[in-house]
């Protein structure tokens, strides 16, 4: 039977009692320090009930605290005991300061090191001390001791990834980043992204929900040999030949003999994205750290010919898929029928599904009506759906896990009649994604220097939004794939061919509306520009899918934009007409016509 919050918060002071500690921080985050986290590692849920995707607890000898970001104060409150709880934002309030405030000097504050970037440790560690105060890093999380009907971890086998597929061997890739390795002056590297591994491997896997992954961490040697130290009941027969000459697999236990045994080694990891535990560990037997991003995510960022065959092959069939939704959808609310959030994103999936090739969804979707869409990482799942109404605009912003390509895409939709205002709005964002869509730019050029190309007509009217333009995605891997991206924080990667990005400019009006037109797009060469002074590149959009015409107000569009627009609904007719009919059809020869 289920404890209560109450009978959790008092075994975790036990455990903090018995390890003579004043505080506990808890994190919305496991060993691998991912976006998504496998239910069996929701630390944070067990303790608090709180299901949110990013957040902390800190708890003290007679209280507790919850921080959440702006997403999640109403939902913290349907689900955290306000008895049990105090209530602290996650952006504003930081917790370190926070605690520094609430302790006395002499006081303990203990984590598990597993669950923080090492970076992150440091820097709490001498912030603390700066203050009278210690970081303690526990040995056993009270909270692994202490929940019992904790669930299973995932038990499907490793899917061994076509070579075909992938473009290139694991030999040739580890071969390739190993010489990477040895240029930075390291032995070996710690690979603890999930997506690097299995990148490298060509394998994918069923631990981890929106990603196709296993759970694991990774040692490559500048040989380019590997230990991938995972849980051996899911290696399939045949993976030794799958994965080529040089690599050994290791239960997950054995890692920190591993790691205690390199003393002299230099061992390049990422202070940013690996845990602390891991580094410490490696350093206190003796191991040199050097600091260093991982030596695969840029890599694995420029994706291949057959990769990117495989991303195009899957935006046309998920265009399909999303082009039967929205002629559905419209049919629906022509006929006065309007539903729910929930139902809609089901709906959505519904029609992706019938293909053979689709895993699962590459992230909740946000499906999102009316004054939801403007909360823009806005989930129906955490508290009631809403329920579309007339005369008002959806935002529906969703992805796909196909064997051959990731997908992410958003589409706001006129509901009935919209305003002019609305019109406007949804228009100065179509014309930031065209500039950034048509930009052509030399090699070198980071997207953040691109990032006011979207920007520009918003801020021309007096406004903006608060996300990034673009974010990396990965081929049947993570949406959310580094190190590239389109934003106005500091990035100093460049874009180069192969690189997929999203390109999603916005607007958000609280408690009225949202707007977001995104298109994954991929750089390549610029052939119009082919032997120019400099190497010029420009994107191309893998995207196929109607963008909703009546919410245009063509009076503010230039002659260029509207052919922009006219080409890129002719190109869509050309490509998914052959593949679709009946209604469907006619509702995209329709929603394609020239404006």
């Amino acid at each position: 039977m289920p404890i209560s919050a109450q009978e959790r918060l008092t075994l975790i002071r036990q455990a903090m009692n018995s390890a003579q500690l004043d505080a506990f921080i808890v994190p919305r985050a496991d060993e691998y320090l991912g976006e998504y986290v496998p239910e069996r590692n929701e630390r944070l849920c067990w303790l608090t009930d709180f299901t949110g995707s990013a957040g902390a607890a800190i708890v003290l000898k007679e209280s507790a605290t919850i921080f959440i970001d702006g997403r999640y104060t109403v939902q913290v409150k349907q689900q955290v005991d306000a008895s049990l709880y105090q209530y602290e934002s996650l952006t504003d309030t930081p917790q370190i300061a926070w605690l520094i405030e609430q302790l006395p000097s002499g006081a303990r504050v203990g984590v598990d090191a597993r669950l923080h970037p090492l970076s992150w440790y440091l820097a709490a560690k001498a912030e603390l001390e700066s203050a009278g105060l210690t970081l303690v890093s526990v040995k056993d999380n009270p909270i692994d001791l202490h929940w019992q009907d904790r669930p299973n971890a995932a038990a499907a086998s490793i899917m061994l990834f076509d070579q075909a597929s992938a473009g290139r061997s694991s030999l040739e890739k580890r071969s390739q980043i190993g010489a990477s390795i040895r240029k930075a002056g390291a032995d070996v590297a710690l690979i603890s992204a999930l997506d690097s591994f299995c990148w490298l491997l060509n394998i994918r896997g069923n631990d981890v929900p929106r990603l196709p992954v296993v759970l694991g961490t990774a040692l490559l040697y500048a040989n380019g040999d590997m230990v991938l130290f995972t849980d051996l009941n899911k290696l399939p027969q045949g993976i030794e030949s799958h994965v080529g000459s040089g690599v050994t697999f290791k239960d997950e236990g054995e890692l920190e003999a591993v790691l205690s045994s390199m003393s002299g080694v230099k061992l390049l990891a990422d202070p940013n994205n690996s845990n602390a535990w891991m580094q410490l560990t490696a350093k206190e037997y003796g191991a040199k750290l050097i600091a260093g991003q991982d030596p695969v995510a840029l890599p694995k960022a420029q994706k291949n010919s057959a990769e990117l065959a495989g991303m195009t092959a899957c935006h046309i069939r998920d265009g399909v898929a999303v082009s039967r939704f929205l002629a559905w959808l419209d049919s629906e609310v022509a006929q006065g029928h309007l539903y729910d959030e929930a139902v809609l994103a089901d709906k959505l999936e519904s029609f992706r599904l019938q293909d053979p090739l689709y895993k699962e969804p590459s992230f909740d979707t946000i499906s999102a009506a009316g004054a939801n869409a403007a909360m823009c990482h806005y989930n129906h799942n955490n508290g009631t759906p809403a329920q579309m109404t007339m005369n008002s605009i959806y935002l529906v912003d969703s992805g796909a896990q196909y064997l051959d390509g990731t997908t992410d895409v958003t589409r706001t939709l006129a509901i009935g009649e919209v305003t002019v205002e609305q019109k406007k709005m949804v228009t100065l964002v179509l014309k930031g994604h065209i500039a950034l869509d048509q930009a052509r730019f030399p090699k070198g050029t980071t997207g953040q220097q691109l990032d006011a190309f979207a920007r520009q007509y918003l801020w021309q009217h007096g406004f903006d939004y608060d996300h990034g333009t673009g974010h990396g995605v990965g081929h049947f891997l993570s949406v959310h794939e580094g190190p590239q991206r389109i934003g106005k924080n500091l990035n100093n990667v460049p874009l180069l061919p192969g690189m997929v990005l999203s390109n999603e400019p916005g607007y958000y009006r609280a408690d009225a509306f949202g707007i977001r037109i995104e298109n994954l797009v991929a750089v390549r060469h610029c052939e119009a520009l082919q032997g120019s002074e400099r190497e010029m590149y420009e994107f191309n959009a893998l995207t196929l899918i109607p963008i909703d015409s009546r919410l245009i107000d063509k009076a503010l569009l230039t002659q260029g934009e509207i052919a922009w627009f006219n080409d890129y609904h002719q190109k869509v007719r050309e490509t998914l007409a052959p593949l679709m009919q009946g209604e469907a059809l006619n509702w995209l020869l329709r929603a394609t016509e020239a404006i």
